[in-house]
């Protein structure tokens, strides 16, 4: 583990860009970019252009790490260059500590969630992300009700993959989404945030994770696990939220900063010029920032 990007993270003074949309996501997040299907004739194609996209906020002047913490990638994204280095090495060089998403997409709705895929090959996965200078990773499920049962399930698999990544020297975002239109939201929150503090209690002293969770409809609900020992950071996803809403419930949330992805790239179009572009991430930076660090 690099402890210069570990102290980094632990003061969090800026936030996590979600960069990682893949597979079936990409097609919907080029749509919102301005990219329409017709315009790309094969998968190759359609991850050049996000590669494109991606690149293009990267390396904006807007894309700094005085309010920028870190940034989540995609496998692709991690194998791929700009500028001339490695995506995780540009970033790293910026001052922006490098995430990658290892999860393979989500299972069958069962019991109320959708747990992981299995995820083949991940030791090799981050052996290779350890040679690409990775600090951590994420993995995403999804949670659409209060079944106790499902959500027990959800949360031993993310520890359990966790402690396989944190053997590998990195550290793990774990990941339990709930869906922001569960009409039983508050209580799947409630359910979450007890089965995640049973197994936070139950890992070593050494063994750090971060938590990616829904901005909980009742602030301040996982302020008990923002203050856990064996974690580093919760950050917060924006899950359907428009920026402004996301931005104002994060106020209310202390310690939790954003892991924005739709949040943060929604204003940003292809056929934007560089000033247009720079000055819409510009925005879209500094109001998550301010929601990260001043809260009410």
């Amino acid at each position: 583990m690099n402890q210069e990007q570990l102290e980094k993270v632990k003061q969090g003074h800026g936030f996590i860009a979600a960069l990682d949309q893949s597979g079936g996501s990409t097609p919907k997040a080029l749509k919102a970019y301005g990219v329409d299907e017709d315009q790309y004739t094969n998968e190759d194609e359609m991850f050049d252009l996000v590669h494109e996209m991606r690149m293009r906020i990267v390396t904006s002047p807007s894309f700094t790490s005085d309010k920028v913490l870190g940034a989540i990638l995609f496998e692709q994204t991690m194998d791929r260059e700009v500028e001339g280095q490695y995506t995780g090495d540009y970033l790293a060089h910026k001052g922006i500590v490098p995430f990658l998403k290892v999860d393979k997409g989500l299972a069958d709705e069962e019991n109320g969630v959708q747990l992981m895929k299995p995820i083949p090959g991940l030791e090799d996965l981050l052996a290779r992300a350890n040679d690409r200078h990775i600090f951590g990773t994420k993995m995403r499920s999804n949670i659409l009700s209060a079944d106790k049962e499902g959500i027990i399930a959800v949360v031993e698999q993310q520890f359990e993959i966790g402690k396989q990544i944190i053997a590998a020297g990195l550290v793990p975002i774990i990941e339990p989404e709930v869906s922001i239109n569960a009409g039983d939201k508050e209580e799947i929150e409630e359910i979450l945030r007890d089965a995640i503090l049973e197994e936070l209690n139950g890992l070593a002293e050494d063994e750090l994770v971060m938590l990616k969770l829904t901005l909980p409809t009742v602030p301040n609900l996982y302020k008990e696990l923002v203050n856990h020992p064996n974690v580093i950071h919760v950050v917060a996803l924006s899950g359907g939220y428009t920026r402004t809403e996301a931005n104002n419930m994060l106020k209310e949330n202390e310690g939790i900063i954003a892991s924005f992805s739709r949040a943060l790239s929604s204003d940003l179009n292809a056929n934007q010029s560089a000033e247009e572009f720079d000055s819409k991430l510009s925005e879209a930076i500094d109001s998550i920032f301010d929601a990260s660090v001043n809260k009410k």
